[in-house]
């Protein structure tokens, strides 16, 4: 009796590891679906091939998928278009004064 409780108790051991290891590698995958992120497709594959890797990759897909937010983008897209109308508005100024 304690034979095939013992093998109903390995079976289920596998069971939840093989299913935990897969829940494991899919949350960088849910963080970008919850972010919107717009790369979640490239994210869920590289979480698939991180299986592969023996989840080598995995922190990197994590940090990945933490990047973008939907209410500021990558969080430097702001600012870099901030700084191109500056300069642009210099250049223009530094123009108009060569032309006098």
């Amino acid at each position: 009796m304690l034979d095939y409780f013992a093998l109903c108790l390995l079976i289920f051991v596998v069971v939840v590891l093989f299913y935990g290891i897969i829940a494991i590698h899919d949350i960088p995958y849910e963080i970008a679906k919850h972010r919107e992120h717009p790369q979640q497709d490239a994210i869920h594959i590289a979480g698939w091939v991180s299986l592969l890797t023996l989840h080598v990759i995995w922190p990197f897909l994590w940090i990945w998928a933490t990047l973008y937010r939907p209410d500021r983008g990558w969080g430097f897209e702001t600012k870099l278009s901030e700084k191109i109308d500056l300069l642009q508005s210099r250049i223009e100024r530094l123009e108009s004064k060569g032309n006098k």
